[in-house]
């Protein structure tokens, strides 16, 4: 049986966790996350990853299920979600919820994704270059995805030079395992807000999950054996907060760059997107019921 899965994506701070609830409540489902930093235990507040409560008794998976010590790759993650799906009734809608469009793309858009292996001798030549120089490069392998990526994650930058670099194709000829799942009919739902009042929400945000504790939260991360380094490959919260506790900026400097680096972040989310021809964008919630309610059988 075809399985029926509801994308629910969005920018950031868009409202898309508590949509996917209500939705997946309403109409008998279970949430999967598609957040690329939810996967990681330990990472709460930064992340915004839903409480117990918040989950009002909807089963939730992909959330802490790895270390963030180690690298968790989009192939694990649609293993992952291929092992979730095979103890799941193929009758029970499934509400994919998140902001991370590698992930959601990885399953939504299986003929469009392999899963790329490692190469530690590109890398340490990658590694030498400067930032500006990996910039340069990907955005002649692959303008597109040089226009979402972060410019200041050399990590990701490596990755995304791997993968657009990479020959021959890895699944016609050197027959690596194909990471499938099973067959899905799929409807896009993309949540989207005007632009002053998503920053809105991303500054208010910010200064909630200060008060709920993040900065101690980073520097837990830290004693319990992350590096600084590996801090800030994660990007936004993690990265600035950081940078605050190694000294290098003041917190007041710290807050103001991580809400300029949301927005951004939000923007790169949109640019992705925009390209998605399948996504309905809806402005409010309740516009999803009658969405949903057609495409279930």
């Amino acid at each position: 049986m075809e399985r029926r899965v509801i994308v629910i994506l969005g920018p950031t701070a868009s409202g898309k966790s508590a949509l996917g609830v209500r939705l997946a409540k309403k109409f008998h489902g279970i949430v999967i996350s598609a957040d690329s930093r939810q996967v990681y235990k330990g990472m709460n507040i930064g992340t915004g990853k839903i409480t117990a409560k918040e989950m009002r008794g909807v089963p939730h998976f992909l959330l802490d299920v790895a270390s963030p010590r180690g690298q968790y790759s989009v192939a694990r993650y649609v293993r992952d979600v291929r092992r979730v799906l095979k103890k799941i009734d193929s009758s029970t809608p499934v509400f994919l919820v998140g902001g991370s469009p590698f992930y959601i793309d990885a399953l939504t858009k299986p003929d469009a994704y392999s899963p790329i292996p490692p190469d530690p001798k590109l890398r340490r030549r990658l590694a030498a270059k400067t930032t500006a120089q990996l910039i340069a490069r990907l955005q002649a392998l692959d303008s597109g995805r040089a226009k979402t990526i972060d410019p200041a994650n050399r990590r990701r930058l490596i990755r995304a030079i791997e993968i657009a670099s990479y020959q021959p194709p890895p699944l016609t000829r050197r027959g690596e395992e194909v990471v499938g799942v099973p067959p899905m009919r799929v409807l896009k739902i993309g949540i989207t807000r005007p632009k002053t009042m998503l920053h809105r929400n991303i500054d208010r945000r910010v200064d909630t999950r200060l008060r709920q504790g993040m900065i101690a939260e980073v520097r837990r991360l830290h004693r319990h054996g992350l590096s600084w380094k590996r801090l800030d490959d994660f990007g936004l919260e993690y990265r600035y907060l950081s940078r605050y506790l190694r000294g290098q900026i003041a917190k007041t400097e710290a807050v103001r760059q991580l809400k300029s680096a949301i927005h951004d972040f939000a923007k790169r989310q949109m640019t992705w997107w925009k390209r998605d021809q399948d996504i309905g964008w809806v402005t409010k919630g309740q516009q999803t019921d009658k969405l949903v309610r057609t495409f279930l059988p």
